[in-house]
């Protein structure tokens, strides 16, 4: 049987004074006529990666508000997970050398996570490439309705890759995407939906700190919350653009030498790539004792990660494709304005000149990110605009409703 995540519980009605009663009641009311339907999520990891920091808070508020949900992670060896990172790359538009012995290991693992599935549920949801094909080696009951949930950007996927795995997308009864523009014509889905992710606003990384925390937090790892500081998280991963903004930082600092900052990443165990970007940005920063590259392994969990984004005057998302970017909302939320690329679901959160800056180039992040820094006045008001744009718009509250009527439309 596949392996099932644990995770804590949580009650909706905990939401109540960041959300609205409003808010609550419109989440019963869509949750009134799916009383113990059975839910499976099944993903390629319990940690590491936005996909499963969403599921730990959706999963247990859709049992809070009735429904009987499990989560489920699929089995990997080093080869598959090489693989299927190549496969992300590649439906992100990167240019891979397409091979027969990758649909092997890919179609092998898929075909052994099949024969693992057990139980009857009326929905399941199956997050992204890894777990995809799944789908081909199972027999389930036909009332079952399979969902395909996509997360990254596949606006122009590599050709070869995309046609291998539209095979098996054509079995879903319905697909869902971050954005519209992620939907390729050449698959026709029985049924879409476009559903962007959120935030938690209770979970460790996104509750309230006070300065006394943030401080110390910070201050543990040689960071002077005295100092200005710029910080970026996310995954060591090439399409987060590390190096671009450490080159960024860089040019800042010719003009505000005392500018530190930090890199927070994490290790998961879906992308084997990550300690070939990390080795990377450690030789990028070289000696400079104002890079902070931090990651899960040196004890930054959730509530660091917190408090450097609390910490930090402007947080930077230099992403090239991005399938949502959490991370924004996480800094927007926290009243920091953030500079990211024009890239994916970036464009979606970051109001360009009133929540933050968009940019496209290592230059022009810098000089948005330097006008920030001189400008306090402006960019605390952007942080402002931003935290009520996230409250409107991205926090789980609002993805669990959509899910509800997802599930309200499809029985």
């Amino acid at each position: 049987m596949l392996k099932e995540v644990k995770t804590e519980m949580k009650r909706l009605v905990d939401y109540t004074l960041v959300v609205g009663e409003e808010e609550i009641c419109d989440v019963r009311k869509l949750a009134k006529n799916l009383k113990n339907i059975r839910v499976l999520h099944i993903s390629s990891t319990a940690y590491g990666g936005g996909v499963a920091e969403i599921l730990h808070s959706l999963v247990p508020l859709m049992r809070d508000v009735g429904l009987n949900v499990e989560w489920r992670v699929i089995e990997g060896n080093e080869d598959f997970f090489n693989t299927t990172k190549k496969f992300h790359n590649a439906l992100q538009g990167g240019d891979i050398l397409f091979t027969e012995e990758m649909k092997r290991i890919y179609l092998n693992q898929n075909r052994l996570n099949a024969s693992f599935f057990e139980g009857k549920y009326d929905f399941v949801i199956i997050h992204d490439p890894q777990p995809a094909a799944m789908l081909a080696y199972l027999k389930a009951p036909k009332y079952t309705k399979f969902i395909w949930r996509c997360h990254i950007d596949t606006s122009v996927p590599n050709s070869e890759v995309w046609n291998f795995l539209r095979g098996f997308l054509k079995k879903y009864n319905a697909a869902i995407f971050t954005l519209k523009k992620f939907v390729k014509n050449e698959v026709t889905f029985k049924r879409l939906f476009i559903i962007p992710p959120s935030i938690d606003p209770l979970n460790d990384k996104n509750r309230p700190l006070t300065i006394k925390e943030i401080d110390k937090f910070v201050r543990r790892f040689g960071v002077d919350p005295e100092r200005p500081l710029i910080t970026q998280v996310s995954r060591f991963d090439p399409w987060k653009d590390p190096l671009g903004v450490i080159d960024m930082y860089r040019l800042i600092k010719r003009d505000i030498p005392e500018l530190q900052l930090s890199f927070i990443g994490s290790m998961s165990v879906d992308d084997p790539e990550g300690w070939i970007m990390y080795e990377k940005i450690l030789r990028r920063a070289g000696e400079d004792n104002d890079i902070y590259v931090l990651s899960d392994l040196r004890g930054v969990g959730n509530l660091e990660v917190n408090a450097f984004q609390r910490s930090s005057n402007v947080i930077i998302q230099k992403s090239l494709r991005e399938g949502f970017g959490l991370t924004v909302s996480e800094g927007l939320w926290k009243g920091r304005p953030v500079v990211g690329g024009n890239a994916g679901g970036i464009a979606i959160q970051i109001i360009n000149g009133k929540t933050g800056f968009l940019i496209e180039s290592v230059k022009e992040a810098a000089e948005k990110t330097k006008f920030l820094l001189l400008n306090k006045e402006t960019a605390d008001k952007m942080g402002d605009e931003g935290e009520k744009y996230v409250r409107s718009n991205f926090l789980i509250t609002r993805q669990l409703k959509d899910y509800l009527s997802l599930f309200n439309s499809l029985l």
